[in-house]
């Protein structure tokens, strides 16, 4: 069965989640919130996986730090991908731990050619740990940063170029970062390597309690705005049919709720061509 569209999968919809029987529907979990050698919840994933496909998609790897990733880090989500067999595994372009030092933060970083090869470092290992190859998503970005040599798109076509990774497109922090440091969204989701994309995610954000519209603030507690939505339809209509995630971790709905945000997505995608071969070479 194809993925089409998904959602994230939480706790408190594992039940409904057992139930579904839309084609296409598929689930992603934080792999972090499963590393460990047994209990409840890998019962649970492993009821989910056997009825729906699965993504992981972490939090942790740090890919952006001027270090390598933790191999035990990496050690314990490819235990995990060995066992569950996603369809994809993906991560952020971001850095979050420094010299024993965890941050509970996707971090930014300046984009130049040093980081740049530091990345694709760091990508690489990862890969090889884990024997498969990762999706890497574009960060949600709140202030301008001095010292970038690449663009946001240019930095992610040569990252996938060199290491062989795939792209997973955040439709939303293209919004929020747009907005936040003055870009155009539509110039962006136009000019992004299509082939490379293996993923896209769909999420919510709201203003800044001080700054208001100025400053977005990516949630992913919020039903997705329909400024996103409209990105999206423009994203897919150049790209067509990739497997796209209604991602939500904060002020978590109803399981309908979500379902019906996701259905609109799957309408979305059944206008469109599934991805050729030479499209997925790259996922």
């Amino acid at each position: 069965m194809e993925p089409t569209a998904g959602l994230s999968l939480k706790p408190q919809h594992y039940r409904e989640a057992l139930n579904v029987s839309a084609a296409g529907f598929w689930f992603e979990v934080h792999p972090e919130n499963y590393m460990c050698d047994g209990g409840p919840r890998h019962a649970w994933l492993e009821a989910i996986r056997e009825r729906h496909p699965l993504s992981l998609h972490g939090v942790g790897l740090s890919l952006a730090a001027d270090e390598d990733p933790d191999p035990r880090h990496l050690a314990r989500l490819k235990q995990l991908a060995d066992r569950f067999e996603p369809f994809v595994v993906s991560e952020h372009l971001a850095w979050s731990q420094r010299r024993g030092i965890y941050h509970p933060d996707l971090l930014p970083f300046p984009r130049t050619r040093a980081a740049l090869n530091r990345i694709c470092d760091n990508v690489g290992r990862a890969q090889d740990a884990l024997g498969r190859t990762l999706l890497i998503e574009n960060p949600s970005l709140y202030l301008t940063l001095k010292g970038h040599e690449l663009s946001e798109v240019e930095l992610l076509g040569e990252l996938a170029q060199r290491t062989g990774c795939g792209l997973l497109i955040d439709v939303n922090n293209v919004h929020v970062s747009a907005n936040n440091l003055g870009f155009s969204a539509e110039n962006y989701v136009d000019s992004v390597p299509a082939t490379a994309i293996g993923e896209i995610h769909l999420a919510g954000h709201r203003p800044d309690e001080k700054a208001g519209p100025n400053l977005l603030i990516d949630t992913h507690g919020e039903p997705v705005a329909e400024e996103v939505w409209r990105l999206y339809e423009r994203l897919i209509a150049r790209v067509g049919r990739r497997p796209t995630l209604i991602e939500r971790d904060d002020n978590i709905p109803a399981f309908g709720d979500l379902a019906e945000e996701r259905a609109r997505a799957s309408t979305v995608l059944q206008e469109q061509p599934s991805p050729t071969r030479a499209e997925l070479a790259h996922v």
